[in-house]
């Protein structure tokens, strides 16, 4: 849905689905993308009844911070011009300012997300076993999963992953995050970071600090411009976070934490340094997820407390489109800062948010290094003294990514000793005047074909 280029084409998708899907089902899924569909103004419950109003609808933003909902599941859930705001979230209002209008911002989408029933165990393998072959088409070897599922539906993931590595089944080298708040699952286990295999790891904890810039919740130190009467939000709020950070780092799991707004960095980075005093010294490797608008005075401090910039190009391409419109060009000079980073001494580790942005890395490659945005509107690139060298963007999308998940050992490069992964491209990317256009002609996983282009 995230190219639907007007309301119409929207609802008429939306009509087509709703022909197809059982009468029983919820419809989800969604990824739409107001900047595009409705001219930058945000859909409301009225807006998807026109088109589905006899099953309960929950379609995310392709941001994943953000859904609208029908009536229909506006009831089911009671959320009514009564519901107060959950901690960590917005229930967005109609010009009265107490009718929910149907879109709700991070945590609140949790109001209606609790009620849709869980997947069975034929539906994840199915899920599974798609999305490896969509990774070994675009030559993707190992991903590192952010899992945000209920614990029911991960424990059923994690057994599904294991039989298909049992069975040789697996294209794919799976590295699951735990969401921050089970870390308690995991250490009770004693379970500690890179616990596992080759093809399925238990990598450690992910958390999230606040929202996104798309749905104006990241977190930024001034207001929006867009909405000077927000500055964002804390999906987490700091003293939780530094509680929750300690306390995994303290158990010896890897921690990863999303954080976009410049104030939401600038604060994580603060609790990082404390779990350092509190612990002790180690190779821990924290990890921001993210790590989009940041202040100048802190591109240094991912170097002095050895944090991971874990960034994703491709958003360069696509929040270009709007991001001047959210927070203005002073704040926009200073995000998505690939090069200023690398310069400062901070490890990238480049990745693709999927199904945020496309799991294709040569689209994030092209964007990394040229920084053009999807409207055409910078050929020259969008901030391009921020571009990188390809040669910084491959090392940042295959070292930088194995580093990050303490996997350097055996992935990364192309070394004697490591495992037999490995892909064959259709142009070299090194000379290539269009990176974006380069395709996996054969992907190769421990030494096995597990695609090759006809």
């Amino acid at each position: 849905m995230k190219d639907a280029k007007d309301e119409a084409e929207f609802g008429r998708r939306l009509a087509e689905f709703d022909g197809k899907l059982p009468r029983d089902r919820w419809m989800l899924g969604g990824n739409w993308d107001h900047d595009r569909a409705f001219n930058g103004v945000l859909p409301t419950a009225a807006t998807i009844d026109k088109f589905v109003k006899n099953r309960p609808v929950f379609l995310r933003r392709y941001d994943g911070h953000m859904a609208v909902v029908n009536t229909a599941a506006l009831k089911l859930a009671d959320v009514t011009a009564e519901t107060k705001d959950p901690p960590g979230g917005v229930i967005e209002r109609l010009a009265d300012g107490k009718t929910p209008s149907g879109v709700l911002k991070d945590n609140a989408m949790d109001l209606v997300d609790q009620l849709v029933p869980e997947p069975g165990d034929d539906e994840i393998t199915e899920a599974v076993r798609a999305s490896m072959l969509a990774a070994a088409a675009v030559g993707v070897t190992s991903v590192q999963d952010m899992e945000g599922s209920s614990p029911a539906t991960r424990r059923k993931l994690m057994r599904v992953l294991q039989q298909l590595a049992r069975r040789g089944e697996s294209t794919c080298r799976v590295d699951v995050r735990w969401p921050i708040g089970g870390q308690k699952e995991l250490s009770d286990l004693g379970v500690e970071g890179n616990f596992g295999g080759d093809f399925v790891r238990v990598g450690g904890v992910k958390g999230f600090m606040d929202g996104s810039l798309g749905s104006s919740t990241a977190k930024m130190f001034d207001p929006y411009v867009i909405d000077n009467k927000t500055s964002g939000v804390y999906v987490t709020e700091p003293p939780l976070m530094r509680e929750l950070v300690t306390r995994a780092d303290k158990a010896g799991l890897s921690v990863a934490v999303h954080a976009i707004g410049d104030e939401a960095n600038s604060r994580l980075l603060d609790l990082f340094a404390d779990a350092v005093k509190a612990n002790g010294p180690r190779d821990r490797r924290f990890r921001i997820e993210h790590a989009q608008h940041l202040r100048v005075v802190d591109y240094g401090r991912f170097k002095a407390l050895n944090v991971i910039a874990s960034m994703q190009p491709y958003h360069v391409a696509d929040d270009g489109r709007w991001a001047v419109g959210r927070i203005g060009a002073t704040r926009c000079g200073s995000s998505y800062a690939f090069k200023s980073l690398s310069d400062a001494g901070a490890k990238l580790a480049f990745g693709s948010d999927w199904p945020v942005a496309p799991l294709d890395p040569f689209v994030g490659l092209d964007a990394a290094v040229t920084r053009r945005t999807l409207d055409g509107k910078n050929p020259a690139g969008w901030f391009p003294e921020q571009r990188i060298t390809v040669a910084q963007a491959v090392e940042a999308y295959t070292l930088g990514s194995a580093y990050a998940a303490h996997q350097e050992a055996d992935r990364g490069t192309l070394s004697v000793g490591k495992l037999a992964d490995f892909v064959v491209l259709s142009q070299d990317i090194f000379a290539a005047k269009e990176i974006g256009d380069t395709k996996a002609t054969l992907t190769v996983v421990g030494g096995k074909v597990v695609f090759e282009r006809k």
